[in-house]
């Protein structure tokens, strides 16, 4: 994976405000590979504890980190974001799409 790619996705998931996630695919989108999901979700597999990976989740709304689900939970929680198992309640009201919130 590209440095610069993996650089690219954790300043857009940094910018998700608080209470608001978004998808894999709409950060692959926002740095310009779109069909590059999964490397979406391959940089995240290291990053500091409070990185908030908590936000990005998949295109129907489901925390897809299995080993994260009660931690990811909790973190969106104290941030009002109801989840129910692994599946975010309200999902599109709550979606951050990064093509239509920044400018890139």
């Amino acid at each position: 994976m590209n440095e610069t790619f993996k650089q690219q996705v954790f300043e857009i998931i940094k910018m998700i405000p608080k209470g608001r996630v978004t998808t894999y695919g709409a950060i692959a989108k926002a740095v310009g590979y779109p069909n590059h999901s999964r490397h979406v979700g391959n940089a995240l597999r290291n990053y500091d504890e409070d990185f908030p990976a908590h936000r990005v989740c998949s295109a129907c709304g489901i925390i897809s980190a299995e080993s994260c689900i009660p931690k990811f939970t909790e973190k969106l929680a104290k941030e009002g974001v109801e989840v129910k198992g692994n599946k975010i309640q309200n999902f599109k009201k709550i979606f951050w799409n990064p093509l239509e919130e920044i400018n890139l």
